[in-house]
């Protein structure tokens, strides 16, 4: 296996930002100094609320060119961003994806790639479903939407627009993930799971991407008041009206509270947006693979700094060693 190292072969391009870099540091201590996005094109999945939609129309007012992707179009969140970047002359472009399908993941993508006249730089794997609950009550439907939609969803945009980036040598993928896919908390039914699913193949991702110089990093948010509480409620109350005592009986105080859950409390939920913008803006090469992302605590940050040890100790010294300590910044 060659002994390539993805900032060996950008060390030209990071040397020459490195005083830009110290530069906005320094910057920052006096005025707050907003990342530059500008000359960026980025595919974002599930658009239609939350993370999506905030970062579709924060990136589009920085000038970005933005794929907001929603499924089942036309839809009235649809039409509301159409009608807001055309009031604001945004170069934002609407496009119907569903990411359980992969006949409008194919077509989405090649749509993005037409419009943008060449491969995307960013894609930002944001769709996501989750279920309540016991794990014993989840049934092999929501078990297998729940992973369709965070796992699966996933693969299928990246294997959509993996060719054209590792023609070009060049772009980024980042994949939401959640502190529930690092820590675990009873009640989530398949949601830390599948979680915990994405955060692996974003590492085992990053890795094999070193020699192609594509970037690869997970987003892990703690709890914001979004949509995806009482989306997650409607689910909940449809899987136990379909369950039966067999399954429920054991957790009564559990499944009681099923269709009741709120969180995020007062936080901000554009800290999503804003962390990628600024990882989005970091020379190609530099990127940490994590990044939590909450005002509050972060249980994960000692997982995550431990887990990075193991693996550059475990393969450091391996032909895979330079990957390895590439994406760990070693």
């Amino acid at each position: 296996m060659p002994q390539i190292n993805r900032r060996t072969l950008l060390a030209g391009a990071a040397a020459t930002t490195a005083l830009t870099a110290g530069a906005h540091v320094a910057a920052q201590d006096a005025v707050e100094v907003r990342p530059n996005i500008a000359s960026k094109s980025i595919l974002i999945t599930g658009c239609s609320t939350g993370f999506g939609r905030l970062a579709a129309e924060h990136y589009a007012r920085e000038g970005a060119r933005v794929f907001a992707t929603m499924r089942d179009l036309p839809r009235a969140e649809g039409a509301e961003l159409t009608a807001l970047a055309a009031a604001e002359n945004w170069d934002l472009h609407l496009i119907e994806i569903d990411v359980l399908s992969d006949d409008q993941v194919s077509s989405g993508v090649a749509k993005a790639m037409e419009i943008n006249g060449g491969p995307i730089d960013v894609l930002i794997n944001n769709a996501g479903i989750s279920f309540g609950g016991p794990v014993e009550i989840q049934d092999i439907e929501a078990t297998q939407l729940t992973f369709d939609t965070n796992v699966f969803g996933a693969q299928r945009m990246i294997r959509a627009v993996l060719p054209s980036m590792r023609e070009a040598r060049s772009g980024l993928i980042i994949n939401i993930t959640s502190q529930l896919g690092r820590v675990i908390a009873p009640s989530y039914g398949m949601y830390s799971p599948s979680k915990f699913a994405l955060e692996a193949l974003s590492e085992g991702l990053a890795y094999e991407l070193v020699p192609h110089g594509v970037d690869v990093t997970i987003v892990e948010p703690g709890g914001y008041p979004t949509m995806i509480w009482s989306n997650a409620n409607t689910n909940s109350v449809a899987l136990l009206e379909r369950s039966d005592d067999t399954h429920t009986s054991g957790y009564p105080a559990l499944v009681s509270r099923l269709g009741q859950r709120t969180g995020g409390g007062s936080t901000d939920p554009m800290d999503v947006p804003r962390a990628m913008a600024d990882i989005i803006a970091q020379p190609p090469g530099t990127r940490p693979l994590r990044v939590p992302v909450h005002p509050g605590g972060k249980p994960q940050i000692a997982i995550n700094t431990l887990t990075a040890q193991v693996q550059v100790d475990w393969l450091g010294a391996s032909p895979f060693g330079p990957w390895i300590k590439d994406v760990h910044n070693v």
